[in-house]
C-alpha cells in the first residue's frame, strides 16, 4: 500500500510538472487571459511539492516500519538499525537520494512560483524561471517513475533487509551533511532559472541579479556548509587522519562552489554597474547548474570508485542526456538575445579598483575550477578514448590550486580597502598599512619561531593575517563611525553596522571564514605529526608533547554491530589530560571493519588516535596516534562561513529596502555642500549605512 502511494504521488507530480511548464510558458507568450495561465502554473508548482512530500513521507514510514514489500527498504532497511539511521538512510542510496532530491527541488519551485510581492508574483521573468524549475522537477519525477524508481513492489517479500552503507550509519554527521549538500546543490537551480527567466523575458536591465544573487547566496552557504561537514565526516570516519584527499566526487561538490564564488564577487559589480559583466554573470550560473548536475552524474552513474559514490545505476545516460540538452538550449538562449546582453556595458575605470579586483579574482576561480574540472574527468576520458587506466592524485592537484589559493587569499585582503571605479594609490596604502605588517610579522614568525619552510606555507599564514586585518578593519572602521555618529555602546553599533549593510559585512564575515579554513589547512599539512605503534597494556606511545598509555581492550555488542573499543589514557608534558576509546564496528553486512578514531581537540589542534588492531586476548594493540595542529579552525571556519551566508542573505525590512532604492538614485543638491544638513545626511552613510 506504502509503495502504491509514493508511485502514485510520483506519477501525478510528473505529469503535474509537464502542465505546470506548458501553462507557464502560455502564460508568458499570450496576453488575453495570462493571468489565469501564469496562476494556474503556480498551483501546479504548489501541487507538485505536496505530492512530493506525500511521496517522501510513504519513503520514511515504509522505513521506519520496515515495510520489505518496496525495492528500496528491501535494499537498505534492517530491522536492527537504531531508528536514527533508518530514517536518514532515505538519502543512503540512489532512489532515495533521488527522491529527496527532488523532494527539496519541488520546495525550491513552490517557493519560487509563490514569492515576490504583488505584481512581482506574475511577472514574466518569474513566470519563466517557474517554468524552468518545473522542466527540471520533470525530469527528475521522470527519473523516479522509470529508471530509479524507489517504490518498486519486491516479490517474494525478505523477512530482514542488509541496513544502510556500514559508512553511513557509523556517525551521526551523516545526518547533516547529505540534506545540506542537496539544500545547496539543489538551490543553483533557482538562479539558473531566473537567468533563464531573464533571456526569455527580454529583461536587459539589473533585475535579475538580485534575484539571482539572493538565492545563490543561499545555495552557496548551504553548500559551503555541507562541504565542510563532509570533510568533518571523512575525518572523523574514515580513520586516515585526513578531510580533504581531491576525490572526484569531492571534487565534485567543489566546482559549483567555486564557480558560485565567482558569480557572488562579479554580480556585485553588475549590482553597482548596470550592463557590466552581465554576459559573464549568466555564463558563471550557467556553468554553476551545469556543474551540479555534472557531479550528480558523477556520483549515481557508477563510472567512478568512491566511499562517497553510489552504486552504480542505468540513470547516467538520462544525466548525460539531460547536461546535453540544458548546455545546448542555454547557449543557444545566450547566442539569441547577445544583442539585448552587449548593451549599456561599463567599462573599467581603473585597473586600481574594487571592480579590476572582482574581475581577477573571477579569472583566478574560473582557473581552479578548469584545473579541477580536468583533474576529474581526464582519467574518465582517457580509460574511455584509449582503454588505459590513468590515475590523477592529490600531488597534481595541490602542485596546480595551492599558488591559485594563495593569490585568492591575497585578494581577499585587497578588495575591501579598494574603492569602487578608482582608488587612489596613497590612501589604499594608508588602509593596507596595518594589514602589511601582519603579513610581515606572521610570515617572519612562521619561519623563525615554527620553522615553516614550505613557501606556500609562509604565504598562506601570511595572506591569511593579511586578509584578516584588512577585513575585521572593514568592522572595525564602521562600527567607529557609526558610534560616533550615534553615541551607541561598541556591541550595539556593531549590529547596527550589520543591519545597515548584510551583503557587505556578511562577506566579510564570509572572508574571514575563509582565512580560517585556510590556515586550518595549511598549519595541518605542515605541522603534522604521526606514528604507529604496538603496545601492551600500561606501555605508551610518545609523540611530540603527548604521551597516550594503553590501559585495556574491551567489546560489546550492539543492535547493528559489534564494537572493540581500546582505553587510552593521554598525558601531556607528564600531567593527565583525558582519556582516550578508539574503536572497531564490526558490521554484519561488512567484512572490514570500520574504524571510529578518538579526536581530542583544541584551539591549538587536535590529538587524534586511531585503533588498527588488537589481540583478542587483549594482551597488544595497534595504535595509530596523529598530533593534527589547528584543525579545529576549519570547521569553526565553515560556521563562520555559513553564519556570514545567513547574514548576506536575510531579507531585508520594507524600510530598509527603500531607503537602499533611494541611495541608488542620483542625488540631488538641496543644500550647499559642507552645510548642517549636508553633513547629517552623510552621517548615515559614515556610519556604514546601506552602500548601493
Amino acid at each position: 500500500m506504502t509503495g502504491a502511494i509514493g508511485r502514485v504521488a510520483i506519477g501525478l507530480a510528473l505529469a503535474l510538472s509537464c502542465y505546470g511548464v506548458i501553462a507557464a510558458v502560455v502564460g508568458g507568450l499570450v496576453r488575453r487571459g495570462a493571468e489565469a495561465w501564469r496562476a494556474s502554473a503556480r498551483g501546479a508548482a504548489c501541487a507538485v511539492f505536496l505530492l512530493y512530500a506525500v511521496a517522501t513521507f510513504a519513503m520514511v514510514y515504509a522505513l521506519v516500519t520496515h515495510d520489505f514489500s518496496v525495492k528500496y527498504v528491501a535494499q537498505v532497511g534492517s530491522r536492527s538499525t537504531p531508528l536514527f539511521f533508518t530514517v536518514i538512510s532515505l538519502w543512503g542510496a540512489l532512489e532515495g537520494s533521488i527522491l529527496f532530491w527532488g523532494f527539496v527541488l519541488a520546495l525550491y519551485t513552490a517557493v519560487v512560483a509563490t514569492g515576490g510581492r504583488g505584481q512581482a508574483r506574475g511577472d514574466l521573468q518569474r513566470t519563466y524561471a517557474t517554468a524552468t524549475l518545473l522542466a527540471v522537477t520533470a525530469f527528475f519525477s521522470l527519473l523516479l517513475a522509470g529508471p530509479a524508481d524507489p517504490f518498486l513492489p519486491v516479490s517474494p517479500v525478505p523477512l530482514d533487509g542488509p541496513g544502510p552503507n556500514p559508512l553511513l550509519q557509523n556517525h551521526p554527521l551523516m545526518a547533516v551533511h547529505p540534506p545540506l549538500l542537496y539544500l545547496g546543490y539543489v538551490g543553483f537551480s533557482v538562479p539558473f532559472a531566473f537567468a533563464v527567466g531573464a533571456l526569455l523575458a527580454g529583461r536587459d536591465d539589473e533585475g535579475w541579479i538580485r534575484e539571482s544573487r539572493r538565492w545563490t547566496i543561499v545555495a552557496w552557504g548551504f553548500l559551503s556548509a555541507a562541504i565542510v561537514a563532509g570533510m568533518w565526516w571523512s575525518y572523523e570516519v574514515l580513520g586516515w587522519g585526513g578531510y580533504w584527499a581531491w576525490d572526484p566526487v569531492e571534487n565534485a561538490s567543489f566546482m559549483p562552489w567555486l564557480t558560485a564564488t565567482a558569480f557572488l564577487h562579479s554580480s556585485m559589480v553588475e549590482e553597482r554597474r548596470p550592463g557590466m559583466l552581465r554576459p559573464w554573470n549568466l555564463s558563471l550560473v550557467v556553468a554553476t547548474f551545469l556543474l551540479t548536475i555534472l557531479g550528480t552524474f558523477l556520483t549515481r552513474s557508477g563510472i567512478i570508485l568512491s566511499v562517497h559514490a553510489f552504486a552504480q545505476g542505468p540513470i547516467g545516460k538520462y544525466f548525460l542526456g539531460f547536461i546535453a540538452f540544458a548546455l545546448i538550449f542555454s547557449l543557444a538562449l545566450l547566442a539569441a538575445r547577445s544583442d539585448r546582453l552587449g548593451r549599456g556595458r561599463s567599462r573599467l575605470d581603473s585597473a586600481f579598483s574594487r571592480e579590476a579586483v572582482f574581475l581577477i579574482n573571477n579569472l583566478l576561480l574560473t582557473a581552479f575550477t578548469f584545473t579541477v574540472l580536468l583533474g576529474t574527468l581526464y582519467p574518465l576520458v582517457a580509460e574511455a578514448v584509449r582503454g588505459v587506466k590513468v590515475s590523477v592524485g592529490a600531488p597534481f592537484f595541490n602542485r596546480m590550486t595551492v599558488p591559485l589559493c594563495v593569490a585568492i587569499l591575497f585578494l581577499a585582503g585587497v578588495g575591501p580597502a579598494l574603492p569602487w571605479r578608482a582608488g587612489q594609490l596613497a590612501e589604499t596604502g594608508r588602509r593596507l598599512r596595518l594589514p602589511a605588517a601582519a603579513f610581515l610579522v606572521t610570515a617572519i614568525g612562521s619561519i623563525v619561531l615554527a620553522g615553516t619552510r614550505d613557501p606556500y606555507a609562509v604565504l598562506a599564514f601570511g595572506f591569511g593575517a593579511f586578509a584578516l586585518v584588512a577585513n575585521v578593519a572593514e568592522f572595525w572602521t564602521g562600527t567607529r563611525a557609526r558610534r560616533r555618529a550615534s553615541g551607541e555602546a561598541w556591541p550595539i553599533a556593531l549590529v547596527g553596522l550589520i543591519r545597515a549593510n548584510r551583503h557587505r559585512y556578511g562577506g566579510y564575515l564570509a572572508h574571514i571564514g575563509v582565512v580560517s579554513i585556510a590556515v586550518g589547512i595549511a598549519a595541518s599539512s605542515t605541522f603534522r605529526q604521526e606514528i604507529e605503534a604496538t603496545v601492551r597494556p600500561g606501555e605508551a606511545v610518545e609523540l611530540g608533547a603527548f604521551s597516550v598509555r594503553f590501559d585495556r581492550i574491551w567489546g560489546r555488542e550492539e543492535p547493528q554491530r559489534f564494537v572493540v573499543g581500546a582505553n587510552l589514557s593521554v598525558f601531556k608534558d607528564g600531567r593527565p589530560a583525558g582519556q582516550l576509546d578508539p574503536r572497531l564496528n564490526f558490521y554484519r553486512s561488512s567484512e572490514q571493519a570500520l574504524t571510529t578514531p578518538a579526536v581530542q581537540s583544541r584551539a591549538t589542534g587536535d590529538l587524534y588516535v586511531n585503533l588498527l588492531a588488537f589481540e583478542r586476548d587483549g594482551s597488544s594493540a595497534t595504535l595509530h596516534v596523529i598530533i593534527e595542529p589547528l584543525v579545529p579552525w576549519i570547521w569553526i571556519g565553515g560556521g563562520i562561513i555559513a553564519l556570514g551566508a545567513l547574514i548576506a542573505a536575510w531579507p531585508e525590512s520594507r524600510r530598509r529596502r527603500l531607503i537602499r532604492e533611494a541611495a541608488q538614485r542620483p542625488a540631488r543638491p538641496a543644500v550647499p555642500a559642507g552645510g548642517a544638513e549636508g553633513e547629517r545626511a552623510a552621517a548615515p552613510v559614515a556610519a556604514g549605512g546601506v552602500e548601493p
